[in-house]
């Protein structure tokens, strides 16, 4: 009973936040709206009521960061650490490896929906926004990739509306030695779900090319793929390696032979704004991340000030933001987007 109670509570925030909102714009626009990680500036990353509160506030599309358990199950979590977002430590504390981490692929998924999810604290990460949902209020679990797509989906069907899915997996190489390859298990999943071709409604993501071009070129998949670029990658045991500090115009032509599109962390195209038409005169799309309001670089007086920065200025394609609501009310204060 207690668990129904919670979450008609986080049922009806969603129906007061989309209730402030025109959630559905009336013109298509060119811009793309990202919920990263859900609707994470309101509640905790990465679980049902994250999600279906960033598609009542209009996000485009919807991440969901992927790791496998230890019997092979898709669950989202942005880390393939549990202790993190979870109570790990409490319910199972010693089940750390010795580097003292509680990884997803060490427990089942009857294990891991033991757990509750919380949001991060200062105490196991630095990306800790004191502003945010309690951590210690009300409780929510992990989802899996299954419940996630359906949800979506049950929500595009029952509103009549077409929100996409934008889902990350998380170091393939690792789990790979870990005895777990992703590849042909995501798109096993992708596929009975009806995502199958370039025209499906999902990005595919990931920071290793290796992992991509398996999915195009072994796999054969048809499906948007997106590299995310940062200053490392990382290798199949789980140790960085150096990326590219530069995003070459050669690079990113060798880029677009496998993937349609870069996700940079955006103070890439702060140091170098050609970054984007480079991009683009090889066909690829350009999604940036991440913009918060609650945590505004030096240069900007206002979050709407960054938006305008990057959609407007850098003419990036789309933006991942904890704040899927103010990119949306953005967006449509600018006209001048509309196709």
């Amino acid at each position: 009973m207690r668990r129904k109670v919670i979450f008609l509570g986080s049922l009806l925030m969603v129906v007061f936040f989309s209730l402030t909102l025109p959630v559905f714009s009336e013109e298509p626009i060119d811009k793309i709206v990202i919920a990263h990680r859900g609707a994470s500036g309101y509640l905790p990353e990465h679980t049902l009521e994250a999600y279906a509160m960033a598609y009542a506030l209009g996000a485009d599309f919807i991440e969901a960061d992927l790791a496998l358990t230890k019997d092979g199950v898709f669950v989202c979590m942005h880390d393939i650490y549990l202790e993190y977002t979870t109570n790990v430590e409490e319910v199972f504390p010693n089940r750390a490896r010795k580097d003292r981490h509680w990884y997803v692929a060490d427990f089942s998924l009857d294990e891991i929906k033991r757990l509750s999810v919380h949001e991060r604290t200062r105490a196991n990460n630095i990306a800790y926004f004191p502003s945010r949902f309690p951590p210690s209020f009300s409780k929510f679990e992990v989802p899996t990739f299954k419940e996630m797509i359906e949800l979506i989906q049950g929500l595009n069907k029952s509103t009549n509306h077409s929100v996409g899915i934008y889902p990350e997996i998380k170091k393939p190489g690792w789990h790979a030695y870990q005895g777990l390859p992703m590849e042909e298990a995501l798109l096993e999943i992708l596929n009975r779900y009806g995502y199958k071709d370039s025209g499906a409604k999902i990005f595919i993501q990931c920071f290793e090319d290796e992992s991509l071009k398996k999915l195009r070129f072994e796999l054969k998949t048809d499906l948007p793929l997106i590299l995310l670029t940062w200053e490392t990658i990382w290798n199949y045991r789980g140790n960085v390696k150096p990326f590219t500090s530069e995003l070459t115009e050669d690079i990113l032509e060798e880029i677009a032979i496998y993937a349609n599109g870069i996700g940079p962390y955006k103070d890439r195209i702060e140091v170098n704004p050609d970054l984007v038409n480079w991009a683009h005169e090889q066909g690829l799309a350009v999604h940036a991340w991440t913009m918060r309001a609650d945590s505004l670089p030096g240069q900007y007086r206002t979050f709407d000030e960054e938006l305008y920065q990057f959609y407007i200025i850098y003419n990036v394609d789309g933006l991942f933001t904890d704040f899927t609501d103010r990119a949306v009310q953005f967006l449509r204060s600018w006209p001048s987007l509309e196709k």
